[in-house]
């Protein structure tokens, strides 16, 4: 089974950019989005063979995700079941036979760090959600979880210390997930690659130079190891100012 997940910053954007030709062309089995900044409705894609779910935020233009999937779910649940982090569009649950796949746009703590409160305590709630979950099944995390884990994983570790996606607040939620049965199928593939990066700022030809960041990942249940046959960054494919990335399991 082949998982792909994108932040597309905006699908209509995207898709003037060559959003259907990458689709088609990565023909994954479950297709995960984040940023849809849009209203289901507002762009119509035809996905033939595709099962469409979409959670769009309250405030119009904002956040947003969708999942489209071949393999239709037992269940679908949006958001996480608490009204204080549930009206941006965040988050998409699957219940598939044999796991969970959760699609998450994690919130941003902003320019100057004006969301770093407000964050931490998604953090918490949002993990005590996937926690829930594998007590059940296994756990597939997809999504811009907006944070470089290690150092390894941005251009520029020390000009960015303490920048939103990269304080030492942010950086320890991603540990205490890990820590708490999940694992970064990336970097527990590919633990020593460097200039893995899957977002790349607009500013500065960023991208020209590979100066980015990782912060789009799979994340998945411990239990789930030995099912992992690869993790992918698809930093070939343009279209959004972050590329797509994958995971495979058998």
């Amino acid at each position: 089974m082949k998982l792909i997940s994108w932040n597309v910053n905006g699908l209509r954007a995207c898709l003037k950019k060559g959003f259907m030709e990458s689709f088609r062309a990565l023909d994954a089995d479950i297709f995960s989005l984040q940023e849809t900044k849009m209203q289901e409705g507002q762009a119509i894609l035809d996905l033939p063979g595709y099962h469409q779910y979409w959670n769009s935020a309250e405030k119009k233009g904002y956040s947003g995700t969708a999942v489209f999937t071949r393999i239709e779910p037992l269940a679908v649940m949006y958001g996480i079941g608490i009204p204080e982090h549930d009206h941006e569009g965040r988050v998409i649950t699957l219940e598939l036979p044999d796991f969970y796949l959760v699609n998450c746009y994690t919130p941003n703590s902003q320019r100057g760090l004006e969301r770093l409160a407000y964050r931490m305590t998604w953090e918490d709630a949002f993990r005590a959600y996937l926690q829930s979950l594998d007590t059940q099944k296994p756990v597939i995390l997809c999504g811009d979880l907006n944070v470089a884990h290690e150092d390894i994983d941005l251009k520029n570790p020390k000009t960015n210390h303490h920048n939103a996606g990269f304080t030492d607040e942010e950086r320890g939620k991603f540990s205490e997930l890990l820590a708490s049965g999940f694992l970064d199928t990336y970097r527990t593939l590919h633990p020593d690659a460097v200039g893995a990066y899957t977002w790349w700022s607009y500013l500065r030809k960023a991208r020209l130079t590979n100066a980015g960041w990782r912060i789009d990942y799979f994340v998945a249940s411990e239990k789930l190891r030995s099912c992992i046959t690869d993790a992918t960054i698809h930093a070939d494919i343009y279209g959004s100012d972050h590329c797509p990335v994958g995971m495979e399991i058998k």
